[in-house]
């Protein structure tokens, strides 16, 4: 064994040790609510599929259909020759959909916000984030060599003096004044609770910051035309960037940003995973196209209405089976365990009984607060529901104490 795998191999021990190792499991089936795992039918209650468009037949049949006029791959990054054309008309789609000047997409979500963050900070800027935004942000705020202040989740009062104290703070090397950028998500992806928009909004306006909101688990989900929780809090002309995934409820895969024209030009010459990237698969982008085109119409409501009644219906199963919920208002449900080898073993009793839902553990979560990551989709059906309450009662019976 050389060094590398020696070394390796101790921290790979280490994390045995603290029970964090993980290891891939086969899935051999479609994205839907039944799954066939190494072999065996599961019930899945684990995917961010929310409206059920993964396998849709219209995305499946626009990403065919752009398979066979542009090919599999785009060939070179867009500012070469691999700009094609279902990625234009996607992100006049998005910004249609958006209501916004004008977006921009990425291979992935976590290339969308290391992207944009690192073109739009540098030394003397402050970055100022919400304690549990995801590891994409914070990887690209530490990136992007500004300063970084973290809030406590939602403390409005702590992220006031953070921006109170970046009234004077904010310098670059050359003596100018750095710029202030507060970041958020709007629906928390762990904890499943809303960011408080207009707060935030307001506290953005009164110190001169810019606010950026990821929307990526809200996205099709909130608001009249489904736009997301910036629409239902009628806050969106007052966010400076929006950022989003096309691989949750629009059943795809990448991300976006949707703002300015100016943003999204400015991004395009400066967002290295963008300007050094091959373009994504053009059949990709018509799948997505597609995608947002469905959230959009009648089809997305009727969508959205069944996934909120599959919610409460899963809800109160969880509650009756004598579970704890937060006061959380997305499809994602959280069942805190605690300690990370119970949430394992819970988790794989779980599995046993017949349902994936995967256990959460540090770093995804803080140490200590493992818990189950329930997630609801509108192709559930009311039998897997109530089957999942019988299994999770049995298994809360089981625990030798609260989780």
């Amino acid at each position: 064994m050389n060094s590398l795998d020696a070394e390796l191999g101790r921290r790979l021990e280490d994390l045995d040790r603290q029970v964090l190792r993980r290891t891939l499991r086969s899935v051999e089936s479609p994205q839907q609510p039944l799954m066939t795992v190494g072999g065996r039918q599961l019930i899945n209650f684990s995917s961010n599929d929310y409206l059920g468009l993964a396998s849709h037949p219209r995305l499946r049949d626009a990403l065919i259909e752009g398979a066979h006029r542009f090919g599999t791959g785009a060939g070179a990054s867009r500012l070469i020759c691999g700009n094609l054309e279902p990625h234009r008309e996607l992100e006049t789609e998005l910004a249609r959909f958006k209501q916004t000047e004008a977006a921009l997409t990425f291979s992935t979500g976590y290339a969308t916000a290391l992207g944009t963050v690192c073109a739009l900070m540098s030394q003397g800027d402050i970055i100022i984030l919400d304690r549990l935004v995801h590891a994409s942000i914070i990887d690209a705020a530490r990136l992007s060599k500004a300063t970084l202040r973290i809030f406590a989740h939602n403390d409005m009062e702590q992220l006031e003096a953070h921006l109170s104290w970046s009234q004077t703070a904010r310098r670059k090397p050359d003596g100018a004044q750095g710029q202030v950028l507060v970041i958020t998500e709007s629906v928390f992806s762990m904890d499943g609770d809303l960011a408080p928009l207009r707060n935030l909004v307001e506290l953005k306006e009164r110190y001169d910051a810019w606010l950026m909101v990821d929307e990526a688990h809200a996205t099709g989900l909130y608001g009249t035309h489904r736009r997301g929780v910036a629409e239902a809090m009628e806050m969106s002309p007052l966010i400076d960037i929006q950022m989003g995934t096309l691989g949750k409820a629009l059943g795809v895969a990448g991300g976006y940003v949707a703002g300015s024209q100016v943003l999204v030009d400015w991004l395009v010459n400066r967002a290295r995973s963008f300007v050094f990237s091959t373009a994504p698969p053009p059949a990709v982008a018509c799948a997505a196209r597609a995608a947002v085109r469905l959230v959009a119409s009648e089809e997305g409501e009727r969508l959205r209405q069944l996934l909120w009644a599959r919610v409460n219906q899963v809800k109160e199963a969880v509650l009756a089976a004598g579970w704890p919920l937060p006061p959380v208002q997305s499809p994602i449900l959280p069942l805190f365990v605690g300690p990370e080898a119970a949430a394992l073993e819970v988790a794989a009793r779980l599995q046993a009984a017949g349902f994936l839902i995967p256990a959460i553990r540090y770093p995804t979560v803080p140490k200590g607060e493992a818990r189950l990551r329930l997630t609801v989709t509108a192709a559930h059906s009311p039998e897997q529901i109530s089957e999942l309450s019988v299994a999770l009662r049995h298994e809360r019976l089981s625990l030798s104490g609260p989780p």
